[in-house]
């Protein structure tokens, strides 16, 4: 049996490093350019963290929907990409957080065009007994992405004497990079389907991919936005200057671990890493709330929130695609993506609104009971048959 990575999944993952190069040489800096150059509060960032991934969530849906039923997932990838890499720099130009808002929407529409297509793709590329190496390899390029791009943020910021909307606009180098991989890279293998695709029902599901889409969805409700630790990190005193360095630091903690908890779903079982992951979350939140944030605890614990999210991100993409027809994998793929883009919102406003009201402390330790509440209810019933 062949254990090499095909050339699809191979293109796929370059293509999400340079993006996200792009991607996060603007994102860690966004809460501060909210908070101290635009005015807002935490509570307008979980808005436009959270409001930028609900607004764009049926498209997830969507795009896969129309990916199983004819129109070209290559096309729908690099339509999606390619607006992204159009609109993302134009937030240098902001004159309020609105504008702010209405950019990130935008970035997230070309994120939501592309996503679900993007991971039919590559289940449809590899054999069952490597999708949780496939799934952890692109995860690892798209956080490897995600280390250099705050990297060159920090160095253009404190080597290099540029303001933050300066760093916006030379996001615009490696997004063309993405665009240029995608026209003129290798054309994909098409995605085997069944013609005319079977329309979607959901009691026709199996009950296991049900209950862990909804599983999934539901802990979006509780999680807490990397943003909201970056607000944390620099009430801590951490500089800004240094927050691209930090934020580089948790994506590379990221993509070192986002392989090995591949592979570990496909030895071990997905759920195995997943409830592991979930459980570690928990008591993140809880340190947060309760330990200060400053010196080597603000970074020992950044690192380890990282971590704990890249943990479950290959296994819960394995297990849809493990667990999805093979006809409806592109919809089922944004179903997914649907309800936790969906949730994120409430979640990201609700824990502005303690920030702001009742104090940082609180609205961790609301995060963690929540978190534990559902996915502690919902692994129970994922692992029920």
């Amino acid at each position: 049996m062949n254990h090499l990575l095909p050339r699809t999944v191979i293109v796929l993952g370059l293509a999400s490093l340079l993006n996200d190069v792009a991607s996060e040489m603007i994102t860690p800096l966004l809460p501060l350019f909210l908070t101290a150059t635009l005015g807002a509060g935490p509570a307008v960032v979980g808005l436009v963290e959270g409001g930028a991934e609900a607004a764009v969530s049926v498209l997830k849906l969507f795009s896969g929907w129309l990916a199983d039923r004819g129109v070209g997932h290559k096309r729908l990838v690099v339509s999606g990409y390619t607006l992204s890499n159009l609109v993302r720099p134009l937030i240098a130009l902001a004159f309020g957080w609105v504008w702010v808002l209405a950019m990130r929407v935008l970035d997230r529409v070309g994120k939501g065009l592309r996503t679900a297509p993007r991971d039919a793709l590559i289940a449809a590329a590899v054999d069952p007994s490597i999708r949780g190496r496939a799934f952890g390899f692109h995860r690892a390029m798209d956080h490897a992405g995600a280390t250099l791009g705050p990297l060159i943020a920090f160095a253009l910021l404190q080597w290099g004497g540029l303001e933050m909307t300066q760093v916006f606009w030379a996001s615009v180098v490696p997004g063309l990079l993405v665009v240029l991989l995608l026209v003129f890279g290798p054309q994909p293998p098409p995605v085997p389907r069944a013609l005319p695709a079977a329309p979607l029902r959901w009691r026709a599901l199996d009950l296991k991919l049900r209950r862990l889409v909804i599983a999934a969805g539901v802990l979006a409700l509780a999680t807490t936005p990397e943003a909201f630790l970056v607000l944390w990190a620099f009430q801590g005193g951490l500089a800004i200057a240094w927050v691209p360095l930090i934020w580089a630091a948790a994506s590379l903690v990221k993509a070192l671990v986002s392989i090995p908890a591949g592979i570990a779903a496909d030895r071990w079982g997905r759920l195995q890493v997943v409830r592991l992951g979930w459980s570690l979350r928990v008591v993140l939140l809880l340190a947060l709330a309760l330990i200060p944030a400053g010196g080597l605890t603000t970074w020992g614990l950044f690192l380890v929130y990282a971590a704990a999210l890249a943990m479950t991100e290959g296994a819960e993409r394995a297990l849809i695609g493990d667990l999805a027809p093979a006809d409806q994998k592109g919809t089922l793929f944004g179903l997914y993506h649907l309800l936790s883009g969906l949730l994120v919102l409430p979640g990201a406003v609700l824990l502005g609104l303690l920030w702001e009201r009742i104090g940082m402390e609180s609205a961790f330790a609301a995060a963690a009971g929540l978190t534990a509440l559902a996915a502690g209810y919902l692994l129970r019933e994922v692992e029920q048959r």
